[in-house]
């Protein structure tokens, strides 16, 4: 018998770039993308919780981690990445099959510029908490505050640029605190200190291949916000185009993270384009804080008819 959760890997060419991708489980394809920070890795959990029922491919990002740049890293963009995602879909998906897709995060940015340019290509689209500061009620504070990180990294490092995004995704005095994940869920993807600071309080030490995930996650923290967080937070949605795929497109909201901008976003889109809402537990980095809860969540949701 087949062990359903055995990762397959290979390499795509993809315009200037080439992705490292890993490939669990068979049935229809999910493609998962990583958000801020994060590659391939940060599903491990996840894929192989999702793998007895979908064919679950993740990848890294071009210029992070496995998937080198042919160039120099410059700034990014949520279409050319969204055109990445259709490329891997091909590969995988050769007789034409829409495939399902997952982002949180920026990457959740990257799946609505994925469904506004290929709707044919995607079956069910989750976005889950999507930081896109055109759909907040101050669009300019929201600006001022991604271009403020990016700043504070140019000036004093990535530690001082992740402090100024922690205390600018704060909630506003007097309204609800986020939960159990605290600080760590105001941020824009889970930093490897994060991740590693949730798995020794659930008592797991980091094995020798978390440990790698965790220094590769981090390398990658400078090209995120130098190059990553205000291009993909500043893009602007295809309104009209995802109007038209509503019935493909959940919007995700996390548990303890509805009073925080990149949920407050989210529930914009959302009434904007008329797609449903769904909560998924914790809070904006829900997915590595509780895993196994945040697959079960994801089952159901691309479940549902």
């Amino acid at each position: 018998m087949t062990d359903r959760t055995a990762v397959r890997t290979g390499l795509l060419t993809v315009d200037g770039a080439t992705l490292h991708h890993e490939v669990r489980g068979e049935g229809p394809l999910l493609v998962m993308m990583p958000g801020g920070s994060a590659d391939a890795g940060i599903y491990n959990a996840i894929a192989a919780d999702l793998a007895d029922r979908w064919t679950v491919a993740t990848f890294d990002p071009r210029g992070y981690s496995r998937s080198p740049l042919d160039g120099p890293v410059t700034d990014q963009s949520p279409a050319t990445h969204a055109d990445d995602i259709v490329r891997l879909i091909d590969l995988l998906s050769p007789d034409g099959a829409p495939a399902a897709l997952f982002g949180s995060s920026s990457s959740a940015i990257v799946a609505l510029a994925a469904l506004a340019r290929h709707p044919g290509r995607l079956s069910r689209v989750v976005a889950h908490e999507p930081p896109v500061v055109a759909l907040l009620p101050d669009p300019d504070a929201g600006r001022a505050l991604f271009a403020g990180v990016r700043e504070a990294c140019r000036r004093d490092g990535v530690a001082a640029a992740m402090a100024t995004m922690a205390a600018g995704l704060a909630p506003e005095e007097g309204e609800a605190a986020p939960g159990p994940e605290r600080a760590a869920g105001r941020g824009e993807a889970p930093t490897p200190e994060q991740t590693a600071e949730q798995a020794a309080a659930q008592e797991q030490a980091p094995d020798p291949e978390q440990a790698a995930t965790f220094r590769r996650m981090h390398a990658n923290l400078p090209v995120f916000l130098e190059h990553v967080l205000c291009p993909f937070s500043g893009y602007v949605p295809d309104l009209v185009a995802l109007k038209s795929a509503a019935a493909h497109l959940v919007v995700g909201a996390g548990r303890d993270s509805r009073a925080l901008l990149p949920a407050v976003a989210a529930e914009g889109l959302a009434r904007r384009v008329g797609a449903g809402v769904a909560e998924f537990p914790g809070g904006h980095i829900g997915l590595t804080g509780h895993p196994r809860a945040f697959a079960a969540r994801l089952r159901d949701v691309l479940a549902a008819p």
